[in-house]
């Protein structure tokens, strides 16, 4: 009786089960994609990598007032980076989450030799840190939303006092 006692309760599973094993696995899937994604991109300057591979078609960049959507205006936003600072550093800090859902802290460095939004160039250098958090889907890219200190980043930029 004790035996079977034990043997039917080891193998209730609750409905609301987490299934860790498999988190853990999608996040070192998703993680390694994300990174291998960003670092073509902003160091090996290989702007082709935003493609339809890596990002879902409606990729999202979260920002205050209108979202972009999508795989172009995507490559079109951080393109800006790319040429506006042509000796971009990017560097993963740290990359943690869970499952589809990723925290990235990086820094970013380089001189502003390149236009920049419609800013001309204005051959400083800026030396930023910022976070951002990633959406998964599918083992693609599906939304990011970045968090950094504007006030900073301008007045590194001698934008502002």
């Amino acid at each position: 009786m004790l035996v079977t006692l034990i043997s039917f309760g080891c193998n209730n599973i609750p409905e609301n089960y987490i299934d860790l094993e498999n988190d853990s696995i999608t996040l070192s899937e998703n993680s390694k994609i994300y990174e291998e994604v960003w670092s073509k991109f902003f160091n090996e300057r290989d702007m082709d990598v935003i493609n339809s591979q890596y990002f879902s078609e409606d990729v999202t960049v979260v920002l205050p007032g209108d979202d972009l959507v999508g795989i172009e205006p995507l490559k079109n936003f951080y393109g800006n980076y790319v040429n506006g600072f042509s000796d971009a550093e990017f560097t993963f800090v740290d990359l943690f989450g869970q499952g589809d859902k990723l925290v990235k802290h990086w820094n970013f460095k380089g001189t502003h030799d390149g236009d920049f939004f419609g800013i001309p160039a204005t051959g400083k250098k800026v030396d930023l840190y910022g976070t951002t958090l990633i959406l998964m889907e599918n083992g693609k890219i599906k939304q990011e939303q970045d968090f950094f200190d504007n006030l900073d980043f301008y007045t590194q930029l001698g934008l502002m006092d």
